[in-house]
């Protein structure tokens, strides 16, 4: 595959910041390929509007966030439109067009550079209709309708689709119609080397026994609510005061999360860092007793590989998690899982491994061992380039 160009197009996230695409896109330069990739411009990193970072070529565009519900998403992803037809005909002529949704809209883009060539793999990142569902709680109307006929279009005009999942591509063979051969797995997998285990700093805990750790985004759908109503019980059922929680991360709801936890009393126990380097997150981690994993059951989350797993796996921390189909199939037994949503027993689960250490370092040393292995990201790397092989014409003599 020398002398290869593709093009990455992801809309969700700026670049290297999105950990996937960062993984794949210098996947595919160590095998060969030029890697463009469009996306938007970080807040406060990313924010060149052109960077060449380690041999991929990034050209960024402005965005704002989408506020105001699913209409201020539709001017978010048509501002996202425009700018990545603008700056794809900057990037020229390539051999692949590689588009990351939400949105399921940059097929258009790819049926824009068909005309030159290019062949269309679609990274199918989220499941829109069941984001959709999950995110705004209005059923099946119009605009759910929508992003089904999107999707139907995106799915239609890949030659490849990649799935994050093996749920997620039985919903490309099934829903999708895609021929089994034409989709590939390729999982989200943590960088082991990145995650490692730095000296605990016991003033972390705030002067408690034990710290919590959720790490990730903060949206509707993510179950920081969850996670704080389950931390008052875990006070107030259980009569546990020995613990400090830390909230890394940000999103949309951010501010509702912290209003949340000074309306629940927590504040004195709950602290929200936002997005923070990756030496702090090292840190927390490695201070971290149990980890978070609160994302409650919707069409969405049960199917979606949840990445704070991963990452909480490779730091070799034990997790407590809602009990969600793809949750187990990425944690098996690193993880405890609560029933779908019942915030009592996430606390009772919480509190058992706070007072069993033995057995946080056992399902540590099993999280640990799958992302370093079955769940490791050779595999993935290796199921990405055969999945370029496939969606790439055969040449003459092959």
């Amino acid at each position: 595959m020398a002398g290869r160009k593709a093009l990455i197009l992801v809309e969700n996230l700026s670049v290297p910041f999105d950990r996937r695409v960062w993984q794949e896109s210098t996947a595919l330069r160590d095998a060969g390929w030029e890697v463009h990739v469009i996306c938007p411009r970080g807040a406060k990193r990313d924010t060149e509007p052109y960077a060449e970072v380690e041999g991929v070529r990034i050209h960024r565009y402005p965005l704002r966030a989408a506020t105001g519900g699913p209409l201020g998403y539709l001017r978010e992803y048509g501002t996202a439109l425009w700018h990545t037809f603008r700056l794809a005909r900057r990037v020229g002529p390539v051999d692949v067009v590689h588009a990351c949704n939400p949105p399921d809209l940059l097929f258009l883009v790819a049926l824009a550079m068909r005309r030159r060539g290019a062949r269309f793999v679609f990274d199918q990142h989220d499941l829109v209709p069941e984001l959709y569902l999950s995110r705004f709680g209005r059923g099946e109307d119009l605009l759910y309708r929508a992003v089904r006929l999107l999707e139907r279009l995106t799915y239609r005009a890949a030659d490849v689709v990649i799935a994050t999942n093996e749920s997620y591509r039985d919903v490309a063979v099934g829903r999708g119609g895609k021929r089994p051969e034409r989709v590939f797995v390729v999982r989200s997998a943590p960088v082991v080397e990145r995650f490692h285990q730095v000296p605990v700093e016991e003033g972390l805990r705030r002067g408690r026994p034990h710290l919590l750790c959720y790490l990730g985004v903060m949206g509707p759908q993510d179950g920081v609510d969850y996670a704080l109503r389950s931390l008052a019980r875990l006070r107030d059922e259980l009569g546990r005061t020995d613990w400090h929680a830390v909230f890394v991360g940000s999103g949309d709801t951010f501010d509702d999360m912290v209003a949340l936890s000074r309306e629940l009393g927590l504040a004195d126990q709950v602290e929200f860092t936002g997005r923070i380097p990756d030496d702090d997150l090292l840190r927390y981690l490695s201070a971290a007793d149990v980890c978070l994993a609160p994302d409650p059951l919707n069409p969405l989350n049960d199917v979606s590989t949840m990445n704070k797993i991963m990452e909480y796996m490779a730091m070799a921390r034990p997790v407590v998690s809602f009990d969600l189909r793809e949750a187990r199939v990425s944690a098996g037994e690193a993880a405890l899982y609560a029933p779908a949503n019942d915030e009592s027993a996430f606390a009772k689960l919480v509190a058992r491994l706070l007072d069993d250490p033995g057995e946080r370092r056992r399902m540590g040393e099993i999280g640990r061992a799958r992302v370093s292995g079955p769940l490791s990201w050779e595999h993935s790397r290796t199921a990405l380039l055969a999945a370029y092989e496939a969606a790439l014409p055969r040449r003459a003599g092959s």
